[in-house]
């Protein structure tokens, strides 16, 4: 009977706990999914009297539901735009987290190692290049047995960070892209298949032969797809990696509000398509409780939560940045 009673004593206890928690919800990019898992996992461990809930719904989600407040903060892998932030009832802050890669993944017999030029990649995704061994293919991958087969691009369906870094890239790279798709968090593609999140196309391109798409580094490395070396501003084909990303992020000019791109640096090590990801949060917050839970969180991710991020392969932000990153969550009002 004393066992039973103290079983359930327990039991009672654990609800007690979880009914004591506070919730914090968010919502949005992909991209960072996999290193926000890990924070959130790792800071219920520092605070216990917090659990954060967090939706992978894509950027274009996470930017509509922080300005439905919906959430208590949103995150996005590209800066909202003026008009956007004009629509918030409340002032927004960007605050960078990591940055990474979008890298350019295919199925292909045997998983060559690819290279490839910003040009030829615009061109592959204007549906303007339909074979694989197109001589603008061939010419950069001499040695590399492609076949006549062809090229199926795959690209998200949903509103995404990880599409305006790789849109922002094509048109860095391509006037014509520039021109007729531009860059944003959703585009009208011109050619291809669509798919849910990284995760959705990650799977696309493992099961379609001779699929090309894009998707962030750690989903790449997860799901064991091969990836092509991008050609970079300096005329070097360089390999997606936490280096490389690294390096592109050391180029970047970051103004006061953090809004700002990273693609096609001009750094001889840098990877030409990677960006940073941000969390967006209001200045005054609502609730009192959740405002104070969500800057302490916050402060811990600048200071321990950053050492994780190599782990992953995203890069993290530079001590200096994170100082300015500090300042700007002492502004959170609460």
């Amino acid at each position: 009977m004393e066992k039973l009673f103290l079983t359930a004593a327990i039991a009672a206890a654990m609800i007690s706990t979880a009914s004591a928690q506070l919730l914090i919800n968010g919502a949005g990019a992909t991209f960072p999914y996999p290193i926000y898992s890990k924070w959130f996992d790792a800071y219920s461990k520092v605070d216990p009297s917090v659990r954060f809930n967090y939706q992978s719904i894509g950027s274009g989600g996470g930017q509509k539901q922080i300005l439905a407040e919906t959430v208590d903060f949103g995150a996005s892998d590209g800066p909202m735009s003026d008009a956007n932030l004009g629509k918030a009832p409340g002032k927004l802050l960007h605050i960078p987290t990591v940055a990474g890669a979008d890298v350019v993944s295919y199925n292909l017999p045997g998983k060559p190692k690819l290279r490839l030029d910003g040009p030829t990649l615009a061109d592959i995704f204007l549906g303007k290049i339909t074979k694989w061994n197109d001589p603008r293919i061939a010419t950069q991958n001499q040695g590399v047995k492609l076949p006549a087969q062809d090229i199926v691009v795959v690209h998200r369906s949903d509103g995404s960070g990880t599409t305006y870094i790789f849109v922002d890239y094509l048109s860095h790279v391509s006037s014509e892209w520039k021109t007729k798709v531009g860059t944003n968090t959703s585009v009208n593609w011109p050619t291809g298949l669509g798919g849910k999140g990284n995760e959705g196309v990650a799977g696309q391109i493992k099961q379609v032969p001779g699929a090309i798409g894009y998707i962030e580094l750690a989903y790449a490395n997860q799901n064991k797809l091969p990836f092509a070396d991008m050609k970079n501003s300096s005329g070097n084909y360089i390999t997606p990696s936490l280096e490389s990303v690294t390096e592109a992020l050391a180029s970047a000019e970051i103004p006061d509000d953090f809004r700002f791109s990273m693609v096609n640096p001009p750094g001889a090590k840098a990877y030409p398509i990677a960006g940073a990801t941000w969390l967006l949060v209001y200045q005054h917050q609502k609730n009192h409780e959740k405002g104070r839970k969500l800057v302490e969180f916050l402060k811990w991710a600048y200071t321990d939560g950053e050492k994780i991020a190599t782990t992953l392969d995203y890069a993290p932000l530079p001590d200096k940045v994170i100082k300015r990153v500090l300042t700007r969550v002492d502004e959170i009002k609460y």
